[in-house]
């Protein structure tokens, strides 16, 4: 827990104090511009795969499939992030990931591309996800100081969510006028600027770790500490169900276009882009006042208005009320994520960040292809918007439970 005084104003430096380290700069730069194409291709692939089948299940099978080398590989990439340059490692994932984007693209241009493709392919990316996310999360330290690490945190939910509210839109309106081959293509290219970005940064190369142990002794001790740590296992626990409940409806977009608000593959780009619009300013409103504290008290309001959120959007049937309430829903979801992610970040040691993170992103990551799953399936037997109800309800229930059983995370500073 941070015991520092904090500054209690707010200023123009504060709010932007990572991009002070050239690293981060680069980083921020080239994230940017490839998330932007993964968002591109993730609305593209959505309403293709709905195209294609018809079935909102479906929908929830690729979310699914994509999901599982999370489980089995992710803190595994955790160990591999504490053994190695962590740079060398993203720059490895990130080609691979560009490959993949390639390869949909060309399936795509020469009309051979079919749903079992896109599962294969989905879980191909997740292998390649599982060893990018405990490497992306653990760099961070790498590019700031320790003092800007949770303002950095803050503004990488800023590049994940400005690219959610762009490439969505970017994405509808080149999928509307040409396919989807070329949405995918795009971002297959936008993977250059962050794999130049990567070979740009200047850091000093850390001495490998004595491996004194075996890889699973060294996997044993990043889970004892989470589970001997009350916050770090609750924040860690967190993000797991609130991606299964808040997370896993996101999927159905694609469906809730078309069979809800009787729109189309623009549609679907609007209400993604409301979600992004909403975390964006949520990222902004953390970084200004990450130096504040108050994080606890954020995430705790944010558990709660959340499912209020959801429940109101499953009702809705007019589309700019339902863009207003899918912005809430982004600003609670990255208000609960984004907290969660620099308390832990904050909290671990250095020499356990990659293992704790890889299981804190085994959770992230994990708990929305699950969510992916069951509401896909959910929504198929029933509807949609009952769906929306059933997580909205599970999300209070547990919201309430953490703020009866678990006080600490309201006193987070």
């Amino acid at each position: 827990m941070n015991t520092t005084k904090r500054n209690t104003s707010l200023s123009v430096s504060g709010t932007f104090a990572a991009f002070r380290h050239r690293n981060y700069r680069l980083w921020f730069a080239g994230q940017l511009v490839s998330i932007i194409g993964t968002w591109m291709q993730n609305t593209a692939q959505g309403y293709l795969v709905y195209t294609l089948t018809g079935s909102a299940a479906y929908l929830g099978y690729v979310g699914f499939i994509s999901g599982v080398p999370s489980w089995l590989f992710m803190i595994y990439g955790g160990l591999i992030a504490d053994r190695m340059s962590r740079r060398t490692l993203l720059i490895i994932t990130q080609s691979a990931m560009m490959v993949l984007a390639f390869v949909l693209a060309g399936l795509v241009f020469l009309n051979w591309v079919q749903p079992w493709h896109i599962l294969v392919l989905a879980f191909l990316l997740g292998v390649a996800n599982a060893f990018d996310t405990p490497a992306r999360q653990s760099l961070v330290v790498e590019l700031v100081d320790r003092e800007d690490l949770s303002n950095a945190i803050a503004f990488n939910s800023t590049i994940f969510n400005t690219g959610l509210i762009i490439g969505p839109a970017i994405g509808a309106a080149i999928y509307a006028l040409t396919g989807p081959g070329w949405c995918f293509t795009i971002n297959g290219l936008s993977f250059i600027a962050v794999i130049y970005a990567l070979f740009r940064m200047r850091i000093t190369p850390t001495p490998p770790r004595p491996r004194v142990k075996s890889a699973l002794d060294e996997i044993k001790e990043g889970v004892r500490y989470v589970r001997g740590h009350r916050l770090v296992l609750t924040l860690t626990v967190s993000v797991f169900v609130l991606n299964i409940v808040g997370f896993g409806p996101i999927t159905l977009l694609p469906a809730w276009a078309v069979s809800v608000l009787q729109g189309d593959v623009t549609t679907n780009g609007l209400l993604l882009s409301a979600r992004g619009i909403g975390a964006v300013i949520g990222g902004l409103v953390i970084a200004a006042v990450a130096s504040r504290g108050g994080r606890g008290k954020m995430w705790t309001v944010s558990s709660l208005v959340m499912p209020l959120a959801m429940m109101a959007f499953a009702a809705s049937r007019y589309l700019p009320f339902s863009l207003l309430l899918m912005a809430v829903t982004g600003f609670t979801l990255v208000a609960v994520m984004n907290n969660s992610n620099a308390m832990v970040q904050y909290i671990v040691p250095d020499d356990l960040r990659g293992r704790v993170m890889g299981l804190y992103s085994l959770m992230f990551m994990g708990g929305g292809p699950l969510g992916a799953l069951a509401v896909g399936v959910l929504a198929d037997r029933t509807s949609e918007p009952f769906t929306f109800y059933v997580c909205a309800i599970a999300t209070i229930i547990f919201a309430v439970g953490i703020w009866f059983l678990r006080p600490e995370v309201r006193a987070m500073d």
